[in-house]
């Protein structure tokens, strides 16, 4: 396993214009703030990406998962959120961010209790 310690960076894709220009269609994205031009015949080198929370992804399992791992969201470092988030991969699971962070998470120190009142109610 091969760990790069990084910052988180902001990396989006916003439509900023569709237009037609001699009847040839031009669609322009935003990748970093920096404007890139597409033709028609150049859609296909674009590729969609989806996002979504760790518990969304219970019970699916997808070809690649990015999981962000930050000391910034100290809530979020969790055992069992990791183990969750890095079981949802197929082939490729990437961990971006601190070293720091991936040691708490795995650590697992901030577990907390849950008050489900189970013990409560096998004992009656």
């Amino acid at each position: 396993m091969q760990i790069q310690e990084t910052t988180a960076a902001r990396s989006y894709t916003t439509l900023i214009s569709n237009e037609k220009n001699e009847g040839i269609a031009e669609l322009v994205a935003e990748f970093d703030g920096r404007e890139v031009s597409y033709s028609f015949g150049e859609l296909d080198e674009l590729v969609l990406a989806y996002a979504i929370t760790i518990h969304k992804a219970q019970g699916s399992e997808y070809p690649a998962v990015v999981i962000p791992v930050t000391t910034q969201h100290y809530p979020m470092l969790a055992r069992n959120l990791l183990y969750t988030g890095v079981t949802r991969g197929k082939r490729l699971v990437v961990l971006v961010g601190q070293r720091k962070a991936l040691g708490i998470a795995v650590r697992g120190e901030q577990t907390r209790r849950r008050w489900s009142k189970l013990r409560e109610w096998l004992a009656a």
